[in-house]
């Protein structure tokens, strides 16, 4: 199944920059256990822009993503722009996972199983 390019807008690269530099706690916990292709060989990002958004960590091949939201994310505001933002996803076909920085804190083995068993399910949608 050939699966289309995830447009992004440029404007975002140097924003997904400053994010990458200024990551928080449980984002770079997160990225220890994702980095260097270690989820069942698939490569993630960090602060991947995807059209006029960014995601916490995306696999390109998988067409998965994954947010981690913190206190911010209980803002009207915020949470008005996560859908936005989800919904955007869906449209290009992205899976998108999200756990609460407190479950990576808390309870990372259950947070690598959901990520580990998404991984698979998406494997197994695009038989890679």
């Amino acid at each position: 199944m050939k699966r289309p390019i995830i447009p992004y807008n440029p404007k975002l690269k140097e924003k997904a920059r400053e994010l990458r530099n200024n990551s928080t706690l449980s984002e770079v916990i997160l990225w220890g256990y994702l980095k260097g292709k270690q989820m069942h060989g698939f490569d993630f990002h960090r602060q991947s822009p995807v059209d006029n958004f960014i995601v916490d960590f995306l696999c390109r091949e998988l067409y998965l993503a994954i947010e981690l939201d913190g206190y911010t994310h209980l803002l009207e505001k915020t949470t008005q722009r996560d859908l936005e933002k989800e919904n955007r996803l869906k449209e290009f076909g992205i899976k998108l996972i999200r756990f609460w920085d407190e479950e990576v804190y808390n309870d990372i083995d259950n947070v690598l199983r959901v990520i580990e068993i998404t991984v698979l399910d998406q494997k197994k949608k695009f038989e890679l």
